[in-house]
């Protein structure tokens, strides 16, 4: 059968709508999925509306993110009314591997469940449900693990900067944590495949790639028995129309010396590092099975900081662990003000089947943990807004991405921001109407903890 063969029950080629929740990750696994669905001659579309399929591309990493995902999937399967265009929908992505049987015993609403291991099979799913493919039907949910749907030159669905997935899976166990049962152990993909990849983004008109993989800094010890991050960085800086290369997702025990001196010395790479380091209190850290302590994650910070002044670095924490004592908090507080990070998450612990931590004892209250959350995030203020007014009257190249609703700002990025994460920059509009998508000099005039206001100099 031709793939222009593969139609709807009304004849007319298949409309598909794909809905992604969660972190990076999944948004890159969209984008390969959206361009196996394109070379399927499929259509993709952008409204529920529109759509004769609706994929719903899960995270199911913490309770907050199931309930989305579960959410989100009733939403959509309200277009699957007589009334409605849809005829299926799929779930693909962390829920859909971590709780397949779940959901296709209590949401009766899907009609397919495919795992993280089998991306590829998007396509071949949709056929089958339409009665247009008749090769063997298969179980699309396995064990988790593989490259296999990364192989093709994604659709990118972001403008002006493009993710770059390095590793699929973890192999850490942290005692918290549900994504090596979700995603399946580290697995480094080759730097023949990365360079090939990022040439593609390049050549796409992509200036800013953004490296992302549960450990960034873990990259090529499973493939080539040692950390590549270093050379992998090299061996992208190389290529034309790559502008800037940021690091996301990096462990502190990854902070190697030749890492920094790439950082430092290679002009292509932002002056920026993700370090989620999850508590400053060694009990705790150990409890979370964590390899650092507070005194190693301070000796990565101290050098960071020493070899590239101007570094912007960001944390995530985890309060309300088993076993946080009051002390065990307090220690937390204080190693936030040693180590003074410009950006910083934090997250209340969530209870997850199958991890470690799921069954210990010593769980602070809930009141007690969205209570430290709330003083962790004010002592972060005290400290994102000092170092925002540090940056004050300062120069620095910042890309503009869009417009504000009332039209009085540009909104953009330097170096110091990364997407959807981080603070915007508030560039005020001029006469001479700058472009989108272009860099411009910009001195920082005005701060807030959360965003940063600047002028262009003429």
């Amino acid at each position: 059968m031709s793939r222009s063969c593969y139609l709807n029950s009304g004849n007319e080629p298949i409309h598909v709508l794909i809905v992604t929740l969660g972190c990076s990750k999944n948004l890159v696994d969209a984008e390969c999925m959206t361009r196996i669905l394109l070379d399927d001659q499929m259509i993709m579309v952008t409204s529920p509306d529109e759509a004769d399929v609706i994929v719903v591309n899960t995270c199911g990493f913490i309770e907050s993110a199931k309930k989305e995902a579960i959410d989100t999937i009733l939403e959509m399967a309200e277009y699957k009314t007589p009334k409605g265009k849809c005829s299926y929908l799929i779930v693909t992505g962390c829920l859909a591997q971590r709780y397949a049987e779940d959901i296709r015993r209590d949401l009766p609403e899907v009609d397919e469940v495919i795992g993280t291991s089998h991306y590829q099979d998007i396509a071949k799913s949709i056929r089958t449900l339409y009665g247009n493919y008749t090769g063997p039907v298969e179980n699309l949910v396995s064990a988790a693990g593989g490259l296999s749907h990364m192989r093709v030159n994604r659709v990118v669905s972001t403008t002006y900067y493009a993710w770059l997935k390095i590793a699929e899976g973890c192999s850490n166990r942290c005692a918290y944590c549900a994504i090596p049962m979700i995603r399946g152990p580290y697995i480094s993909r080759s730097m023949e495949d990365l360079t090939e990849d990022a040439r593609y983004l390049a050549e796409s008109g992509y200036s800013e790639i953004i490296l992302t993989a549960q450990d960034t800094t873990k990259y090529g010890l499973d493939l080539y028995g040692k950390r590549m991050l270093p050379e992998l960085i090299r061996l992208l800086s190389a290529i034309d129309g790559i502008r800037v290369i940021r690091i996301m997702y990096s462990y502190s025990d990854g902070i190697t010396d030749e890492l920094v001196h790439e950082m430092k010395n290679n002009p292509k790479v932002a002056h920026y590092l993700d370090m989620p380091v999850q508590h400053g209190d060694d009990g705790v850290l150990s409890a979370m099975k964590r390899r650092d302590t507070a005194a190693s994650i301070t000796a990565s910070i101290q050098r960071l900081r020493e070899e590239i002044p101007d570094i912007i670095l960001r944390t995530t924490v985890l309060v309300g662990f088993p076993g946080e004592t009051r002390d065990a908090f307090h220690n937390l507080l204080e190693q936030l003000k040693i180590w003074q990070f410009d950006r910083l998450g934090c997250f209340v612990f969530s209870p997850e089947e199958g991890t470690d931590a799921f069954e210990m004892k010593g769980k602070p209250a809930k009141s007690v943990a969205e209570k430290r959350q709330k003083d962790v995030m004010e002592l972060q203020q005290e400290i994102s807004l000092k170092h925002n007014q540090a940056r004050l009257h300062q120069i620095n190249s910042v890309t503009l991405e869009s417009v504000s609703d009332d039209g009085i700002f540009y909104m953009g990025r330097s170096y110091g921001e990364a997407p959807e994460v981080d603070p915007t920059i508030y560039v005020a509009a001029s006469e001479d109407a700058p472009e989108i998508g272009k860099t411009y000099e910009v001195e920082f005039v005005d701060c807030s903890p959360y965003d940063i206001t600047g002028v262009i100099k003429s």
